[in-house]
């Protein structure tokens, strides 16, 4: 019977990767000044960012998300027949990345999968995960060896359940939303960021490749959509959460703006389809269900706001499938890689120049230049 349990050697361990938050008011600023520390701005410009934490009670809810995750991901390998203990770690909040390595040590974790709660390719939400990572991993003498799994924006387990989300929202709409427009939104970053995005390597993802993995998306959860309801709905892409110097560019169209251009075009009928984002976090509840909602009542529109992954069973399984694939991967076998859309499944591990850091070169792990 043990024969028959999925294989996930080398690995004695999961380590799920996520950005943190605060977890009561008094965090948020130094929560704030760990996220921006180098940038030069100032405590005040912290404080009004902090607003957005305090009108949820100051605390995010980003990390009880995780533990919901890391949950079911235990179970799900339980039922599966995988030994495979789940540890969590955070970029900026405690738990903090190299505490969460010491305890792995202490445990006598030699190799570990990482699992970041971030689907796409850029700076910010790969390259500085795995900066982060090379930062723990020589602050823990004898850390366990890790190695990232690949980015799953294309995977089904992450797709089908967007699938599902906006089916469910244009049901909530008159006539089933046979006129509303689906707003994919995700997190903006600097235009310079999205242009190095992805790896310069012929045999990893081409560049730029932050806007065009999120339009796959979109464009492959839309068709879904359509092949479902018998309806094309018109499908855009817009983003949140700009910060930054106003000098410097980032991706636009915000989406508050896309909602009054829409208005002006005739469109009363809006769903919000959170695709940047895995879990219901503060840039959904706040930018999304807070700000944007109240954009869209201000206009006269009706909105509704998909549901995000979270903790849907098929994106759980998901996470166990890029573990399996992984593994196999590095006992020399050549698994199946589930992947739709018209990008291909991700490199195991990120090419050369992969997402470079904005503010020069640093070591990170899990890269061919590591």
């Amino acid at each position: 019977m043990n024969s028959a349990r999925p294989d996930v050697t080398p690995y004695d361990a999961l380590l799920v990767l996520s950005f943190g938050g605060p977890e009561k008011p008094e965090d948020v600023v130094p929560f704030l000044e760990n996220v921006t520390r180098g940038r030069g701005i100032p405590r005040e410009r912290l404080e009004q960012v902090g607003e957005h934490y305090f009108l949820f009670g100051g605390r995010s809810p980003i990390n009880d998300q995780n533990r919901a995750l890391i949950a079911a991901l235990e179970k799900d390998f339980a039922d599966q027949g995988i030994d495979l203990p789940v540890y969590f770690g955070n970029r900026n909040w405690d738990p903090y990345l190299a505490d969460t390595l010491a305890a792995m040590k202490a445990d006598g974790v030699g190799r570990a999968a990482v699992f970041a709660t971030s689907a796409y390719s850029s700076w910010s939400s790969c390259r500085q995960y795995r900066e982060n990572l090379f930062d723990a991993v020589e602050q823990t003498p004898g850390a366990p060896r890790l190695d990232k799994l690949r980015q799953y924006f294309n995977h089904p387990g992450f797709i089908e359940p967007v699938v599902d989300a906006v089916l469910a929202s244009l049901a909530e709409l008159p006539d089933g939303g046979d006129r509303a427009r689906l707003v994919f939104v995700t997190h903006s970053i600097p235009t310079e960021m999205a242009e190095s995005s992805g790896s310069e390597d012929p045999a990893g993802q081409s560049r730029p490749a932050y806007v065009a993995q999120h339009r796959s998306a979109a464009d492959v959860v839309a068709e879904r959509v359509r092949a479902v309801t018998g309806r094309a709905h018109r499908h855009d892409l817009v983003y949140c959460s700009r910060s930054g110097a106003p000098s410097t560019p980032w991706l636009e169209p915000d989406v508050n703006d896309h909602l009054e251009d829409l208005v002006t075009d005739g469109v009363s009928e809006v769903v919000l389809v959170p695709i940047g984002f895995v879990s219901d976090h503060m840039e959904v509840i706040f930018d999304l269900d807070t700000e944007a909602t109240a954009t869209a009542e201000r206009l006269g529109m009706t909105v509704v706001r998909a549901a995000t992954a979270g903790v849907d069973p098929r994106f759980v399984a998901m996470v166990r499938d890029l573990v399996l694939e992984r593994a196999a991967a590095e006992r020399g076998e050549q698994p199946e890689r589930s992947a739709v859309g018209s990008w291909s499944p991700g490199p195991d591990v990120c090419g050369v120049g992969c997402c470079p850091n904005p503010r020069g070169p640093r070591p990170a792990l899990c890269g061919s230049d590591s």
